[in-house]
């Protein structure tokens, strides 16, 4: 029987999941994708059914399948990437959610935060950890499954309930379940719980003991790139799974970011710069400090990171609730028909801002308005916020690495929009690129399985296989950016402590 020829990529996002089989060189032979509910039951808080995640992900994987033509023999390996921080609590007899996954999104735990910060400030934990308190990751999540779940925190105590980020709950469900199933994490999905220790990459009794957290509970860390158990279900029963990885670490890893000083920005529901910088370096200036990747036994390598809580997750909104989109695709050409943005600035903060600001009690804002301002300006002001967003974020990584970045790898849903990567150049003054292989989360998830397990035998393998699409170098006088920056950092700061009212 000849060697297997193909890579399977499991992408689980936050609206989505998708399957992709992939050939040696990156290229994608088949691939399936189905949504899943958004749930809001309250202002603030976002869910998702763990349990319609999971048969999702069994039905894309078996149609994905199905349409290649190819049968499990082929497969070399399975990689998983997922949205990160999004919280799920289960049964370890039954496999069931004691509630719906809290999502990254979510902002129900911003009292616990503040209570949290009151002793220390909010970067109280950053250098054991690289993250501050915030809303945005997984143990404030976790804690309030606990305290508000009727019986959870009994259960936890006596062992019956596991914890897991959403590749947690995936593998433990694909590898057979209850009395079987693996508990597993890589170090990227644990290093955004704000659980683990930075520089151990253990579970940390002191973090446990503050957010009251049953040790029991969590999952085993492991490293991104090894082979973890295989699938006992679907299509591809018997496959390994050999690659977990974080979403936006996948997408460093797809984007072929190996070397200090190398940066992607994924344009997605929300927006994620991160930089690699080999060894951990903990902020100064509002950036996270994360996992970028552990590949087998060799070192860990770090990341500095900058999370914007909405990007394309704005276009939506301008489509869904203001009604001035049918599609999401028309935004470019309504954009197009004005020739700047006529002095309109949106800042997004639905959620607060993430970095650099971590500004919790931040909300959204459209500034500068007037007669004249038309719904060409304001769909010229959402594509603009992405890439303002964008500016503050590097430039704040810039200052803690001490590295001046040459250019930008994009990727992601809005990477097409040709208006926004002209004007992310233009107001970063960077040339941007563009790769030819777009998914890149499900490419880095991909090529971490195929290093565990041979099919890829070095780094050097699978940076022969990045090319670029297109490329767009600055434009704009410094005068014309000077004058938009200002305008953007004068509106960003009306956002601020808009909470409580």
């Amino acid at each position: 029987m000849s060697e297997p020829s193909y890579l399977g990529a499991l992408d689980q996002g936050t609206t989505s999941t998708r399957f992709l089989i992939l050939d040696r060189a990156g290229h994608i032979v088949a691939s399936a994708q189905q949504e899943h509910r958004q749930i809001y039951p309250r202002p603030g808080w976002v869910e998702h059914d763990a349990m319609e995640i999971l048969a999702r992900t069994r039905s894309v994987i078996d149609e994905a399948v199905s349409r290649s033509g190819l049968d499990a023999g082929q497969i070399a390996a399975v990689g998983i990437t997922n949205q990160r921080e999004t919280t799920v609590v289960w049964n370890r007899h039954t496999g069931a959610p004691v509630a719906n996954a809290i999502v990254w999104q979510d902002t129900r735990t911003a009292e616990a935060v503040t209570r949290y910060s009151a002793d220390g400030g909010q970067d109280r934990l950053r250098a054991l950890t690289g993250l501050p308190l915030s809303t945005y990751f997984s143990a404030l999540k976790l804690q309030w499954i606990l305290d508000h779940v009727h019986g959870a925190r009994d259960e936890a105590e006596r062992g019956d309930l596991l914890f897991g980020t959403i590749d947690s709950f995936l593998v433990w469900h694909l590898t057979g379940g209850a009395g079987e199933g693996l508990h597993v994490t890589d170090v990227t999905n644990a290093s955004r719980t704000q659980l683990m220790n930075l520089h151990t990459l253990e579970w940390d009794a002191d973090l446990l003991a503050l957010f009251r957290i049953p040790r029991a509970m969590l999952p085993e860390i492991r490293s991104s790139s090894e082979v973890y158990g295989t699938l006992v279900e679907t299509a591809l029963r018997g496959v390994p799974i050999a690659g977990i990885l974080g979403d936006q670490q996948a997408a460093l890893v797809g984007q072929n970011c190996f070397r200090a000083g190398e940066a992607k920005n994924t344009y997605g529901t929300g927006c994620f710069l991160l930089m690699n910088t080999g060894a951990a370096r903990v902020s100064r200036h509002g950036m996270l400090t994360t996992l970028a990747y552990r590949f087998g036994s060799a070192p860990a390598c770090y990341a500095l990171e900058g999370s914007i809580a909405i990007a394309g997750a704005l276009v939506q909104w301008l489509r869904d609730n203001l009604g001035l989109l049918t599609r999401s695709d028309q935004i470019e050409e309504l954009a197009r028909s004005v020739a700047d943005n006529g002095g309109v600035y949106i800042v997004p903060a639905f959620s607060g801002l993430y970095a650099p600001y971590w500004q919790d009690a931040a909300r959204g804002l459209i500034a500068g308005l007037t007669r004249y301002s038309t719904k060409a300006h304001l769909a010229r002001a959402v594509l603009e916020a992405t890439a303002f967003q964008t500016r503050d974020v590097l430039r704040a990584m810039e200052q803690d690495s001490g590295v001046a970045l040459t250019a930008l790898r994009t990727d992601g849903g809005m990477v097409g929009n040709e208006l926004l990567m002209q004007f992310q150049a233009d107001i970063l003054d960077r040339e941007v690129l563009r790769p030819a292989m777009r998914e890149t989360t499900a490419l880095g998830a991909a090529y971490a399985a195929g290093l565990a397990t041979g099919f890829y035998r070095s780094l050097d393998e699978l940076a022969a296989n990045w090319r670029i699409d297109k490329s767009w170098t600055p434009q704009m006088s410094a005068d014309e950016r000077e004058r938009l920056c200002r305008g953007w950092d004068k509106a960003i700061a009306r956002s601020f402590d808009w909470l409580p009212v």
